[in-house]
């Protein structure tokens, strides 16, 4: 299912000329702020080369930039652009506009209901195994 979802997606981003990998790491700036490509790949779980790639592609369309590490000045930082701000809450609203109209016409009240209450567990999963992965 969750693969299904995640090609499903890719499509709804092709439409707007990003990737699933390249919006997560918008996604991920946004939230944790500039990272080093190492320090993405191994967040995002992908090889430092393919991040590398993503990262190029991403520093092409004028998302993100390349700053010097303040801390070392041997390392690049990936640092968003202003832009980058736009082209996240576009994908953002595209993915939930997506998402609404699939389950809307999908399904009746009684079952959304039911997907809200799967939701919420679902997240009690993902925070409680984030929480316990930052632990160790």
């Amino acid at each position: 299912m969750v693969s299904r979802l995640r090609r499903r997606l890719k499509e709804v981003y092709d439409n707007q000329g990003l990737t699933p990998s390249q919006v997560s790491v918008i996604s991920r700036l946004s939230h944790d702020g500039p990272a080093s490509t190492s320090d993405l790949a191994a967040a995002e779980g992908v090889r430092r080369q393919s991040m590398a790639s993503t990262v190029a592609a991403l520093e092409e369309q004028g998302v993100i930039h390349r700053q010097a590490d303040p801390q070392d000045a041997r390392r690049q930082l990936i640092v968003l652009s202003p832009s980058a701000v736009e082209v996240l809450e576009g994908s953002r609203q595209l993915r939930d506009r997506w998402l609404a109209d699939v389950l809307q016409q999908t399904y009746g009240s009684d079952e959304l209901e039911v997907i809200d209450r799967a939701l919420v567990l679902l997240e009690r999963i993902f925070t409680t195994h984030t929480k316990s992965e930052k632990a160790h």
